[in-house]
């Protein structure tokens, strides 16, 4: 098969045996720190994609995609909001709340807590609490009854279980002739729910909504409406939809909005990352230089005789080009096997070095997640292997020209 002459010398300057070992060595460690590097990256990139995502799906599992509200006062014609909003073909889920700040007590143990007033027969279609239940179930919360729902945390700070009584303080107060008095209220503990993110856990409990509006005395009002929307990223131009078609009255806010800084600043830290790990990858494609450097003063005398033999500057040029790229190629694409095995098995490797080496690396009670996600994006691993490629290539540029310059005569004077 017909060959290019400086694709046919430049491969088999690459496969080579050569009589200078150390250059050979030089090589390989070119190809293993450009490997290493590449699979680094895919690697750390496919974790921070399974954070967010993560992290996104567990917010919002206890979140809204959207909520409507009133201005700083309670939502009264709420079913209203519902109707028209529900009516929007992409909004798949509309359920009433409830919120308020709460103590929450168990003999001498006190704990702060946000209590959530819900429709049990509503409130899956906004949510994944129900699929999370630890014990009991959202359709034990009968209104009337009093039962509550803790996070697995929480009920584990007040030491409540299933059946225990909790009582539960709001922070407004009856007025009486003995005095202003705390309100407050016992509830039987009727379920525990485990999202697996701390936040929720430790500071969240459950009440129907018609128990929350009488403890909160409410009426028939209630904080707000939660949406859930078919395409979440979609929140913002529907919010403006909707905000739109119930008029000024009412405050329509997305979870882009509620959550902005979080998802901005994970958003920022992969950024980061990205550059300072293209670094790492950059100084391994960098060692392309001094392997090619080598490799010129090495086959100066071959150099030479071909350009005695007619080969021009362009020749020998596209020789070395070839070979260094051929190495970078070679290093991109272990290191991209090397980074895809690892993004798709982060989730057994992670576990099994734990429990070999006894530790935690993301303890619950610090991060929001107790496991390492990882999720793995094509078009990422597409975009590091053409950074590191580029990068590579960059790199035979001057060895290459400096070998394309090299002159016959002053080549072979001492060979």
């Amino acid at each position: 098969m017909f060959r290019p002459l400086a694709l046919s010398i430049g491969l088999r300057y690459t496969g080579a045996k050569r009589r200078n070992h150390f250059i050979s060595f030089i090589s390989s460690i070119s190809i293993a720190g450009i490997a290493l590097g590449v699979a680094a990256l895919i690697t750390v990139l496919s974790v921070m994609n399974g954070f967010e995502q993560e992290l996104r799906s567990r917010i919002l599992g206890m979140a809204s995609h959207a909520s409507i509200s009133g201005y700083r006062e309670p939502l009264v014609d709420w079913p209203r909001a519902a109707g028209l909003a529900s009516k929007h073909p992409e909004v798949v889920g509309v359920a009433p709340y409830v919120r308020n700040e709460v103590m929450l007590s168990k003999g001498a143990k006190v704990s702060g807590a946000v209590v959530n007033g819900i429709r049990p027969d509503l409130e899956p279609a906004v949510s994944t609490v129900g699929e999370h239940m630890r014990a009991g179930s959202l359709d034990d919360l009968v209104a009337g009854e009093y039962n509550i729902i803790l996070g697995s945390e929480l009920a584990y700070t007040l030491g409540a279980h299933v059946g225990d009584q909790v009582t539960l303080i709001t922070p407004q107060a009856n007025f009486s002739p003995a005095g202003v008095l705390p309100r407050l209220r016992r509830f039987r503990v009727a379920g525990i729910f485990d999202i697996g993110m701390y936040e929720y856990d430790r500071g969240v409990a459950l009440i129907n909504l018609r128990d929350a509006q009488k403890l909160f005395e409410l009426g028939d009002a209630v904080t707000g409406v939660r949406l859930k929307l078919a395409d979440m990223f979609q929140a913002p131009r529907l919010s403006r939809e909707l905000a739109g078609q119930l008029g000024g009255h009412l405050r329509v806010e997305d979870w882009t909005r509620q959550h902005a800084n979080f998802f901005r600043a994970v958003q920022t830290e992969k950024r980061v990352m990205f550059v300072i790990l293209t670094l790492i990858v950059a100084v391994a494609a960098f060692n392309i230089v001094s392997t090619l450097v080598m490799v010129v003063t090495d086959k100066r005398a071959d150099i030479a005789i071909l350009r005695t033999l007619g080969a021009t500057p362009g020749t020998i040029l596209r020789i070395f080009m070839i070979q260094g790229a051929f190495i970078g190629l070679l290093g991109t694409a272990l290191g991209i096997a090397g980074g895809v095995t690892l993004a798709l098995n982060v989730e057994t490797i992670v576990p099994a070095i734990e429990k070999t080496f006894g530790v935690q690396f993301m303890p619950a009670d610090i991060y929001y997640i107790s496991e390492v996600p990882s999720q793995l994006n094509w078009p990422d691993v597409w975009h590091i292997g053409a950074v590191a490629f580029l990068l590579s290539f960059a790199a035979t540029l001057y060895p290459a020209w400096r070998a394309s310059r090299t002159q016959p005569a002053e080549a072979l004077r001492y060979e």
